[in-house]
């Protein structure tokens, strides 16, 4: 047995017991205890900010399906990751999240680098813990584990810098389970209820979310909505695809307004939702979500989500078990659903030196990669051509920031591929999106990870641009294109190369989607676009 003399010691036994054993950090000086000499099978992932650390570290946890460890630094790097760790919380991805403190003996007298903490990212994490001695550090981080895991988003545990050096509590107790084990079957009676709503409606139609976005829903959900010859639709901004958009029963992106959501769910008396915050919008609309006399349902394993939601009947149960039960318990439909047509048809290229459009990009993108790519999005005013172009075919094959924040595709997109280093992996972002998280390129490269990353140039802030327009003003703000993201990328060390026409598009695609899966270095393709002339999300 290894003989545990300090803090230090205890926490890093309580890291690989959890298999927290690769950390996310940009390091300051109340971690460097912390860190410096870190022993072999700990492994430091530099990035070069604080909000790539956060989005890479959720990159990697989504990936990997389980929690990833992230060190701070007190409250400036703490400060600078908070919006990060708002988008980890609702895309659901556990971290453990240590921060560092100064010194214990003199935070009485506000030292330089200290602050307030315990309330500095609100109610975003999952918890919060502020040891009240050195001795309870190790059984705090295996408590912040279980809880990013139980309660999937970022559990927050600060340490003052001298805890690290500390004696390490002679029993070597940890107040915490070696090991969890959650049930993940639903209660059958607990279902009966839905089977009724569902069993008494005519036309039902099922919702789905990032909530679903694992094999064994995918795969129940594509026996129910056969059995119910049911349409299913992807919720509206969803971080995740739900079920699979190449499946004949897809009927595509529900729209963020109430109008246009009322249109598409009219023909329907019921409507389950499975995974996904219920029907939640975007600009403000008055009227109901639905048409009056419709029913709906919710079926979840998040609580918040549960509680929130104006629905009929909210199940809170892992979503595959309950969808298993529905496929052999509802009563099987004869008829043969109609699903909306979703629009297919291919821009003609551009001629005589007309600018591509990101229609081109996608559509280009869209007949080169493989079913098992992974698809992370972040350039707003292109993204409903992005879902109509690239749908998802696997579990995982979308993902973006369900707080809508920038910085986030670049670095996750990163922390994906270091999780899964021979998935292929395209981020495809705006130019103004980018700048966001432009330095999570160099770790994209310091790091070995083959990404892709599309960025769609139009030197605008074309979604402002757009929503001002619909506001019936003129935006204050000037473009920007004098800024080259390319010359960004290569200067980060990132191989890059700008686009300019069509057969420099397909040329360079040719090159690089064929390597994706054996890559270990990225590549950023600076494609100039035309800004879409209209938004409609």
């Amino acid at each position: 047995m290894t003989l545990l003399t300090t803090i230090r010691d205890a926490t890093f036994d309580v890291l690989r017991s959890h298999e927290l054993t690769t950390m996310f950090g940009n390091p300051g000086s109340t971690e460097v205890a912390l860190l410096t000499d870190l022993p072999d099978d700990l492994n430091f992932v530099l990035a070069l900010h604080e909000g790539s650390v956060v989005s890479t570290a959720v990159g990697w946890a989504l990936g990997n399906d389980t929690p990833a460890l992230v060190v701070l630094h007190t409250v400036s790097g703490f400060g600078n990751a908070v919006g990060a760790l708002t988008t980890a919380r609702e895309n659901r991805a556990p971290l453990v999240v240590l921060v560092g403190e100064q010194d214990r003996r003199h935070q009485a007298q506000r030292p330089f680098l200290s602050g307030e903490l315990d309330d500095l990212a609100g109610g975003y994490p999952v918890s919060v813990q502020h040891p009240a001695r050195p001795g309870d550090v190790p059984s705090a981080v295996a408590r912040a584990w279980h809880s990013a895991r139980t309660h999937r988003g970022p559990a927050v545990v600060i340490v003052p810098m001298d805890d690290w050096s500390a004696p390490a509590d002679e029993t070597g107790t940890v107040n915490s389970p070696r090991k969890l084990t959650r049930a993940t079957t639903a209660d059958p009676e607990a279902v009966a209820e839905l089977v009724e709503l569902v069993d008494a409606s005519d036309s039902p139609a099922l919702v789905v979310g990032a909530g679903s976005d694992d094999e064994r829903t995918w795969e129940a959900l594509a026996v129910l909505a056969e059995r119910l010859r049911c349409p299913v639709w992807q919720e509206p901004f969803g971080s995740r695809a739900g079920f699979p958009q190449d499946h004949r029963l897809f009927a595509g992106h529900l729209p963020a307004n109430r109008s246009r959501l009322r249109e598409a769910l009219a023909p329907h008396d019921a409507v389950v939702a499975v995974g996904a915050p219920f029907l939640r919008q975007y600009p403000y609309e008055r009227g109901p979500l639905v048409e009056a006399g419709t029913r709906l349902a919710i079926v979840t394993d998040d609580a918040d989500e549960a509680h929130r939601a104006p629905v009929d009947l909210a199940l809170l149960a892992p979503p595959g078990s309950v969808c298993e039960l529905l496929t052999t318990r509802v009563r099987e439909r004869a008829e043969v659903v109609e699903t909306p047509k979703r629009r297919q048809e291919r821009l003609p290229v551009p001629e005589n030196g007309r600018p591509l459009r990101p229609g081109h990009v996608l559509t280009a993108l869209a007949d080169r990669l493989p079913a098992e790519a992974t698809v992370v999005e972040e350039t707003p005013s292109s993204r409903p051509e992005l879902h109509r172009a690239l749908p998802a075919r696997q579990p995982l094959g979308f993902l973006s920031a369900a707080t809508g924040g920038l910085g986030f595709a670049m670095p996750a997109a990163t922390g994906l591929r270091m999780a899964r280093p021979r998935r292929p992996v395209v981020a495809v972002v705006g130019d103004g999106s980018s700048l966001y998280g432009i330095q999570s390129l160099w770790s994209a490269a310091q790091y070995g990870c083959g990404v892709l990353f599309v960025v769609l140039s139009n030197g605008r802030y074309a979604i402002m641009d757009r929503l001002s327009e619909n506001q019936g003003g003129k935006a204050p703000w000037p473009g920007f294109d004098q800024v080259s993201v390319h010359g960004l990328a290569r200067s980060l060390n990132c191989p890059a190369a700008r686009v300019d026409s069509p057969d420099e598009l397909t040329a360079a695609l040719d090159e690089v989607v064929p390597s994706l899966p054996d890559r270990t270095e990225p590549f950023l393709l600076d494609v100039t676009v035309a800004a879409e002339a209209a938004y409609e999300p």
